[in-house]
């Protein structure tokens, strides 16, 4: 808890959530208690200070009535010495502003207030002393302020006229006028001074004043030229504005702070940056020494000298120490900032140089750029990695490489713009060259002769690339192999074998690939490489993971190659991932499932670069065990695309093992089933190459594979077969995926009651073992039917289930359709406002992700909450932009036809174009029907039905609601206008007909022929 004084008082939680104080008097205690935190207050102390000399009657009782109200908002405890407030003195913001004054932070201090002190309870007996002496506290911060920032003539004038007879205030004002040359309005201010102290109080300036009234009449406070000792700025500063901001955080706490990073990041020009807006800069206080050209430890000293324009000689033997009396010389003649540039190559030597100068000169403070830090005490670091990327996000203008690469690319190209046709290229450039400053700028330069695209096709040979660096910048600033073999040439042979090892990993690694993979006991030689910036610490939990950037791992595959070693570490990289992918592939239908998908998301690019190899390679063994160890987290994810290339991929090598062919045969038939009905004799034998092979009693995902690819190639018999086969499993898992299945099989039959019992079942089964995937598809399945019971809250309910796990799995795809259930769920309740919010949430996503299939759906979903709201224009246009974006999409299929004829089926109906109505509802009668899927047929019958009500042919309408029974096994009462017509033409009489008749009938009122 919080309490501020700086202001009205106030009272916060420590979430920063406020509280209500309640009345005045309440204020008045808590302030006064605020200002003696953790110590106990006389109660005669308070009711003195609460009420002076007028106390009420029974003033011990008004006191603890004030404390009892109190109490609920506070801790307030009774003590011997009386009451205490139980917060510590940093939890009041008075103390924290002492503390920040006297630190020197005075900006932080400032921000403290908010008004006068006190500012509500100033008619309180105690508070004008107290906000009196705050106010001259705070008036006193102010001045130090000024004195030791940059002149602010305004600021002071402002300040100064509120207050005329402050003297320091008044002497400071007349320094900044005399810094901008307007000596003889310093003058006048030291003459209105002088006049107003005689005048209201009857003395003469003091002698500090007078002091400043004579220097200005010498003229010895006029403005200096200030020597600039860095280099020119030559080109804008863009990003890095967090940075800046840290860097000078640190160099106000710390005497020396190192920024490192690997070469490219940028480090020499945002410490130039941060020098140059640094207050010492402006009163030239500032030295520049860069060390990239100093070869020998012993002429580090003559460098900085350089940079002083000061010579020393002599015996060569005391330059050094000679060197380092002039420069501490220098330095120590008032506060100074030395930056120190590239010490990476004279690590030692520089070290010992900066912690013999801080500890000689005490008003230096000194940065430093390296590729590792100088590891002395006092170092504050400041790591300074890659500019920040974008990683699929649909608007890219904000991120640092962008805006860095478009303002050099405008430089060497003006017009150059950010839209359609270059947004992917620019993206691309900016991810695969990490956002690294020195690759953007030098890929940008290419653009003087090349397009975008020509670059982007080209980053694959990018040492060759990007070597088109100013001819003046230094030899390894000119090109991306040269900042890369900078670094490399810095190595030990332990380094240098370890790193070009590192190389096979391109999504990094923890510790434990590392030494399997590349070198045993590594953890020390690894740390160095991290030191020396040509690794990176990526912290996983409380596993650390390591990687390198990009641009030298391309470097670093090059060495590798080279060396002869490559062959033998490769096969131990893609040995290292099957061993993985089999360990943790079962995980991934258990109660350590997140932490499997926690694994997979770790390790996704090395899996998939050891699978790619693999195949490349037509190393069928490996690339089958890592197809199977990885195949079933990505369905998990929603990672279809990759799944089905890989299928098919591993699918043409010879030599698969029979039981690995026929599963990847089952699962690639099972995958194109949406939108292609698998042929039902096709899907019959891989179903039976599964069985004959074995591959069932090894492939747990089976049990619903192999059902599911027998009833979507319309063949009930076989699903059942396989169900009972998946049912009599030894596997938990493969006995719940047989509910699952078998609840498909009943609901398409129309055994309501019987789907609704396996899929209760299939949910507690995966509950039981843990598979929170299962258990969220279970829950959709579910609240689809619970809807059309007309419950549409208790649908809600389980949507929202389905969500919650389908986030804690990270799994986006599943995330975006649960949200799209939702909007349309809410919007056949009625709620609009709640329907529009899920599906914005749902655009959100696939904005900043680029998912074009989820964007898809959300298009549909999209329409369909606009027109269950009544805006049928909007629908309409919604409905044309679904069918144009859809029919890009080969996901789905034949289904845009039919989605985009009931769609415009109920839009026809909302505007009365019942004939349009009519024609497109045949053609969703058609496709439903040839592919016998029961439940949606059962909806577009409903749909004819609401159809033959508008064209007022109420006894058709009837009869064709009793066939939708007939088909489904009940009617959609969740869906508003079904229930609507129900009420009109009251529940429709039992159809005594077969589910064949039931379906042959609504096809002959569809107008359907049978041909």
């Amino acid at each position: 808890m919080r309490v501020a004084l700086l202001g009205p008082t106030t009272v916060a939680a420590e979430d920063g959530t406020p509280v209500d104080i309640g009345g005045a008097r309440v204020r008045m205690l808590l302030a006064r208690l605020a200002l003696d935190p953790g110590r106990p207050v006389p109660a005669t102390t308070l009711i003195d200070d609460l009420w002076g000399e007028r106390p009420p009657a029974d003033a011990v009782n008004a006191l603890q009535s004030l404390v009892s109200r109190l109490r609920k908002i506070c801790p307030v405890a009774l003590e011997p010495g009386g009451y205490r407030l139980g917060v510590a003195t940093e939890d009041v913001d008075v103390f924290r502003f002492d503390r920040l004054r006297a630190a020197g932070r005075l900006d932080e201090a400032l921000g403290l207030w908010r008004g006068e002190a006190l500012a509500d309870v100033r008619e309180a007996p105690f508070a004008q002393v107290v906000a009196t002496r705050l106010d001259e506290a705070r008036l006193a911060a102010e001045e130090d302020r000024f004195r030791n920032g940059e002149p602010d003539v305004a600021a002071l004038t402002a300040m100064y006229e509120r207050h005329p007879l402050r003297e320091r205030l008044a002497g400071l004002l007349m320094r900044a006028l005399c810094a901008q040359g307007r000596q003889s309005d310093a003058l006048r201010v030291y003459a209105e001074v002088r006049a107003r102290l005689a005048d209201e109080l009857g003395v003469d300036p003091s002698q500090e004043l007078r002091d400043v009234h004579l220097a200005a009449l010498r003229g010895e406070l006029g403005p200096r030229p200030v020597a600039d000792r860095l280099p020119v700025r030559l080109t804008s500063f863009v990003g890095r504005d967090d940075e800046l901001t840290a860097i000078s955080r640190l160099l106000a706490e710390s005497r020396l702070v190192t920024l490192v990073g690997p070469g490219g990041a940028g480090k020499t020009r945002l410490a130039t940056e941060v020098a140059a807006r640094h207050p010492l800069h402006g009163r030239g206080r500032v030295w520049f020494a860069a060390l990239a050209g100093v070869r020998a430890a012993e002429d580090l000293a003559g460098a900085v000298l350089g940079a002083f324009d000061l010579r020393v000689g002599g015996d060569p033997m005391r330059r050094t120490a000679e060197g380092m009396d002039r420069i501490a010389e220098v330095l120590g003649a008032g506060e100074s900032l030395l930056v120190l540039d590239n010490c990476e190559h004279l690590i030692g030597a520089a070290a010992g140089f900066a912690d013999e100068l801080v500890r000689r000169v005490p008003q230096l403070r000194v940065l430093a750029t390296s590729r590792e830090p100088l590891a002395i005490d006092g170092e504050s670091l400041c790591p300074i990695g890659p500019l920040a990327v974008p990683n699929g996000q649909a608007g890219v203008e904000a991120f640092g490489a962008v805006r860095l690469f478009l303002d050099r690319a405008r430089a060497v190209r003006p017009g150059f713009r950010l839209d359609e046709t270059t947004a992917e290229d620019v993206r691309q450039i900016c991810r695969r060259l990490d956002g690294m400053p020195l690759a953007l700028e030098l890929a940008a330069a290419r653009l003087r002769s090349m397009t975008v695209r020509q670059i982007t096709q080209r980053l694959d040979d990018r040492f060759r690339l990007l070597t088109s660096g100013s001819r003046t910048a230094l030899p390894r600033q000119r090109t991306l192999r040269a900042v890369v073999e900078w670094s490399w040439d810095l190595l030990t042979e332990e380094e240098l074998l370890l790193a070009r090892r590192l190389a096979v990993f391109p999504g990094g690694a923890d510790l434990a690939a590392i030494e399997e993979v590349c070198l045993p006991d590594a953890l020390y030689v690894l740390t160095s490489l991290v030191d020396k910036s040509i690794v990176d610490v990526v912290e996983q939990d409380a596993e650390p993971r390591y990687r390198m950037l990009e641009t030298i791992r391309v470097y670093a595959a090059e060495r590798l190659e080279a060396s002869g070693e490559k062959h033998e570490v490769v096969r131990r990289f893609r040995r290292y991932y099957l061993e993985l992918t089999r360990r943790w592939e079962p995980l991934t239908r258990s109660a350590r499932q997140l932490e499997a998908i926690g694994v997979y998301e770790a390790e996704q690019d090395n899996v998939v670069a050891a699978l790619r190899g693999a195949v490349d390679d037509q190393e069928v063994e490996l690339a089958g065990g890592l197809l199977g160890g990885v195949f079933w987290y990505w369905l998990v994810k929603g990672d279809n695309e990759r799944a089905e290339t890989f299928l098919r991929e591993v699918l043409a090598l010879d030599g698969l093992p029979d039981d690995v062919n026929a599963t990847f045969r089952a699962m690639r038939l099972l995958m194109a089933a949406v939108p292609a009905l698998p042929d039902t004799a096709e899907a019959a034998q891989v179903v039976d190459d599964c069985v004959r092979t074995g591959a069932t009693g090894k492939w747990p995902s089976l049990a619903i594979a192999l059902p599911m690819l027998a009833f979507l190639s319309q063949n009930p018999d076989l699903a059942r077969r396989e169900v009972a086969r998946a049912a009599r499993s030894e596997d938990p898992w493969a006995r719940a995926g047989a509910n699952w299945a078998l609840s498909f099989v009943l609901a398409d039959e129309g055994d309501l009651d019987g789907a609704e019992a396996a899929r209760d079942r299939a949910y507690e089964q995966f509950l039981a073992v843990g598979d929170r995937w299962g258990s969220a598809m279970t829950l959709g399945m579910k609240a689809a039917f619970v809807s059309q019971t007309g419950d549409n809250q208790a649908a809600i309910e389980l949507y929202r289930k389905g969500l919650a796990v389908a986030l804690e799995l990270r799994s986006w795809d599943d995330a975006v359709q649960q949200r799209w259930h939702l909007a349309v769920e809410y919007a056949r309740m009625g709620d609009h406002a709640a329907a529009e919010r899920e599906v914005a949430e749902a655009e959100r996503y696939v904005r900043e992700t680029g998912n074009d299939q989820m964007s898809v759906l959300v298009d549909y979903a999209k329409a369909d909450v606009v027109l269950r709201s009544g805006r049928v224009a909007q629908a309409r246009d919604l409905s044309t932009r679904f069918r144009e974006t859809a029919a890009t999409s080969a996901w789905l299929g034949s289904f845009v036809t039919e989605w985009t004829a009931v769609l415009d089926a109920r839009i026809a109906i909302a505007d009365g174009r019942l004939g349009e109505a009519e024609a497109c509802v045949a053609v969703a009668v058609r496709t439903t029907s040839e592919r016998s899927d029961m439940p949606d047929l059962s909806a577009v019958t409903e749909l004819l039905a609401l159809v033959r009500h508008a064209q007022g042919r109420d006894d058709v309408a009837a009869r064709l609601l009793a066939l939708a029974r007939v088909i489904r096994g009940r009617l959609d009462l969740g869906d508003p206008d079904v229930r609507g017509l129900v009420a009109v033409l009251g529940e429709p009489e039992p159809a005594e007909v077969s589910r064949t008749e039931a379906l042959r009938r609504v096809r002959e009122e569809a107008g359907v022929s049978d041909d």
